[in-house]
């Protein structure tokens, strides 16, 4: 048994995506979501990009003060378009209305991450996608959210990659993982780094 396999990982997120990605990396990990009140950190005028990397910190360390020696992973994803901060739709009609508005333009999603040890963050990093919304028809969104349903509503987006979502698009730029929702490879390295895998 190596030393690595002694150091435990939390991910201190409840997204199926993120679990998926770590998963089919061969990452041993434990889910544990963290209660963090997100709503406090998202201040008027908060820039999106820095939003997501504390809120990746703040999980991280919600998690990691409970359980000091894990590792813990904590992450998040935020979407700036139009000069703004935008929040998953609270129903299929507002995401109806935020893909419309945001067809045949562009907008950012920013990947934040934090790993915690012993109650401090030791790392964070962030990355960011551009995410080009064809011009698409009235028709093929209702169709897009016909087939999707509910489940576009835990999207900061009202899009996945894993489902119908890449029809929405003219062109990515940027990491496939970091618009899952985690930048896996500056995150591998930190795992590595901190022997929670095998280097």
């Amino acid at each position: 048994m190596t030393e690595a396999s002694h150091e435990r990982l939390i991910l201190a997120s409840k997204s199926a995506a993120r679990r998926a990605m770590l998963e089919n990396a061969g990452v041993p990990f434990v889910v544990q979501v963290a209660d963090v009140d997100e709503d406090a950190l998202k201040t008027p005028g908060v820039d999106p990009a820095e939003l997501a990397v504390e809120l990746a910190r703040a999980k991280a360390l919600a998690v990691s003060r409970h359980d000091p020696e894990a590792w813990v992973l904590g992450a998040d994803q935020t979407l700036a378009f139009d000069g703004g901060l935008v929040s998953k739709a609270p129903t299929l009609e507002a995401a109806r209305a935020r893909l419309s508005a945001m067809r045949g333009r562009s907008h950012h999603l920013h990947s934040g991450a934090a790993l915690a040890h012993k109650g401090q963050v030791v790392w964070s990093g962030l990355d960011t996608a551009e995410m080009k919304v064809r011009a698409f028809s009235d028709a093929f969104l209702d169709s897009y959210l016909a087939a999707e349903g509910e489940g576009l509503l835990a999207c900061v987006g009202s899009y996945r990659l894993e489902g119908m979502g890449p029809q929405l698009f003219d062109a990515v730029h940027g990491d496939y993982f970091t618009v899952l929702g985690l930048p896996l490879w500056p995150v591998l390295t930190e795992l590595r780094r901190a022997g929670v895998i095998a280097s």
